[in-house]
């Protein structure tokens, strides 16, 4: 018979005790332990900080830096909420370092003051989580993944007042002017609503009013680029469009894109030339023959994986292609041709891709003990008994073949890891806080993205330190 201890007031109040001395700091003291400042805080970032400006600074580097960080680490959403937790939770001021809480302007002016430090600061992650990325998965770590989003400004023109109050004038005015269905009272809305916000020209009017942003990831999700297209980035890059050319916002939404690419990839590997991706993922904005010249001949990319956007042509062919540039049976264009082998180089040297009749086999002659393609077709389009042979050069159309057969186990498997980066600018906005903060001000906002990438990498740091990798994106599990 098992017999029941009745627990006592004491024991259970001791018990309550050791659990609240010897855990309260167990999360925060693993952060300690595994975020060394000393090593991801650059020596230029000290250095500008502690610049003699006529005073002492109030609160110090690595207090602030560490508040930042624990903002977007529990998904505070406002620096006044994160103010309210560091007032009431020593063990917070005890990590951060803070004798007294910094009034919500110091965060403010803090990030003005220091953005092109946190830009270094962030860079210098970059390469320090590069090594760790490749030794996860070289893979994953040897794709380039590119995305465009913004940062909806909290002005006037972001209130659904604002656009209602537009639609609901033109439809009224359709109706009353008896228009027929080809007008479209969202569309000429798009049209009339004005390119930038009232209260600054900086605010684009694309879907929202936002602040335009560009996002480079590799194939684990994990950010290697940010690119804030401020006016100094504009106009070091005047092919970039961001205001609306159109009636459209999906076809200015893939221009901007478009026009985006090059420049940022680009500006990216002149800041990390020890970073060498191969591969290239990117939806189908990015389609045009130009940008296949540049990421193969400038950038130095093998495989570029980007949907087509308008249909394949192939000129001066005597064979038919599928949507996939697929050569095809002449007699027969719903019988594509089989790829035979990775590649083959004939006579010229130049790299090829061989195509082979997919009626064609392998056959075993016995008598001499040698293998012959044999052709298996009713009505053979070329006199040869193996049936014919196509040979593409794929620098000739790299469009059509970007390094990989377009359709192929490879395309679809690959393709889907694109998704990575819309995933790492959802974590941004949602779990690091940064859509829907109410400032108009643009150096906030440009701070606020950078400080969601720096503690996305000081994440991938923490996990390493750990060898807890299946935590490089988030750390809230092992606070759960």
């Amino acid at each position: 018979m098992i017999t029941h201890k009745q627990l006592t007031l004491a024991e259970v109040f001791e018990d309550c005790q050791n659990k609240f001395d010897n855990d309260k700091y167990q999360f925060l003291s693993l952060l300690d332990e595994a975020i060394i400042l000393d090593e991801i805080v650059p020596v230029s970032f000290v250095s500008h900080f502690h610049a003699r400006t006529g005073r002492p600074h109030k609160h110090q580097l690595y207090p602030m830096l560490k508040a930042l960080l624990i903002q977007r680490i529990f998904s505070i959403p406002t620096d006044t909420l994160l103010i309210v937790f560091l007032k009431y939770s020593q063990e917070l001021r005890d990590f951060c370092g803070f004798d007294v809480v910094p009034d919500s302007s110091k965060f403010t002016r803090f990030k003005q003051d220091f953005l092109s430090d946190l830009q270094s600061m962030f860079d210098h992650l970059v390469d320090l989580t590069e090594p760790i990325c490749q030794k996860l998965n070289p893979a994953l770590a040897d794709m380039t993944i590119f995305d465009t989003s913004g940062i909806e400004a909290w002005v006037a023109e972001n209130n659904p007042k604002y656009a209602n109050r537009i639609i609901k004038q033109l439809k009224a005015f359709k109706q009353s002017h008896n228009l027929d269905d080809s007008y479209d009272p969202y569309k000429a809305a798009y049209c009339s609503m004005p390119t930038h916000a009232a209260s600054s020209q900086a605010i684009q009017q694309m879907y929202i009013n936002a602040y335009k942003f560009g996002i480079i990831t590799n194939g684990l999700g994990i950010v290697r680029d940010i690119s804030f297209y401020n006016r100094d980035f504009l106009n070091a890059h005047p092919d970039i469009v961001v205001e609306k050319k159109s009636d459209s916002p999906d076809e200015d939404k893939s221009l901007a894109d478009s026009k985006a690419l090059l420049p940022v990839l680009i500006d990216f590997f002149q800041k990390h030339p020890f970073i060498e991706p191969k591969t290239f993922l990117g939806d189908a904005s990015f389609d045009t023959i130009e940008i296949y010249k540049s990421l193969f001949g400038d950038i130095g990319f093998r495989k570029a994986f980007i949907p087509l956007r308008v249909k394949l042509s192939m000129e001066r062919t005597d064979y038919i292609v599928n949507e996939n540039g697929i050569p095809c049976c002449p007699h027969d264009p719903t019988l594509p041709m089989k790829r035979e082998g990775s590649k083959s180089h004939l006579k010229s040297k130049i790299p090829t891709m061989k195509f082979v009749f997919p009626k064609m086999k392998w056959e075993y002659n016995p008598a001499d003990k040698s293998k012959r393609r044999v052709c298996h077709y009713d009505d053979p389009c070329t006199t040869s008994s193996c049936g014919r042979m196509i040979y593409i050069y794929p620098e000739k159309n790299l469009r059509a073949y970007p390094g990989v057969e377009r359709g192929s186990q490879e395309w679809e498997y690959t393709y889907k890891i694109r998704v990575n980066v819309e995933k790492s600018i959802n974590h941004f906005k949602d779990s690091f806080c940064i859509a829907n903060r109410k400032t108009q001000n643009e150096k906030t906002l440009h701070a606020d993205l950078l400080l969601a990438g720096i503690t996305q990498l000081v994440t991938v740091l923490v996990a390493d330190k750990i060898h807890q990798h299946q935590y490089i994106r988030s750390l809230k599990p092992l606070n759960a």
